[in-house]
């Protein structure tokens, strides 16, 4: 797994993703206005994507499924790609319960 830092022109530029494997984001953040602030949200997930506690699961108006990571004070850090079952979006989360911790960093701003 891995989490790729991005910067945009955008007013809060930073933004970051982690991607399975196969190169599919399977999480992504809300736009930071500063590169630190992202870097933590980085490591906020990397240290809570392992307890059950911090998921939210929830369901788009579309039927889709999906999922909130959340931080000990309850922010929400990013959230999930959209899936068409429980059964993918489980998988998705074991995944990420699994290799998220030790997810590599590619700093591309």
């Amino acid at each position: 797994m891995q989490a790729i830092l991005k910067k945009s022109d955008a007013a809060e530029p930073f933004t970051f993703a982690f991607l399975n494997g196969d190169g599919k984001s399977v999480l992504r953040s809300e736009n930071y206005k500063a590169k630190s602030s992202a870097t933590n949200g980085i490591e906020s997930v990397k240290k809570h994507c392992v307890d059950d506690a911090r998921y939210e699961l929830k369901e788009a108006k579309n039927g889709k499924l999906f999922f909130n990571l959340k931080s000990s004070n309850g922010q929400v850090v990013a959230t999930s790609a959209m899936f068409d079952s429980a059964a993918d979006r489980d998988a998705c989360i074991a995944e990420l319960k699994s290799d998220g911790p030790g997810a590599d960093l590619d700093d591309q701003t």
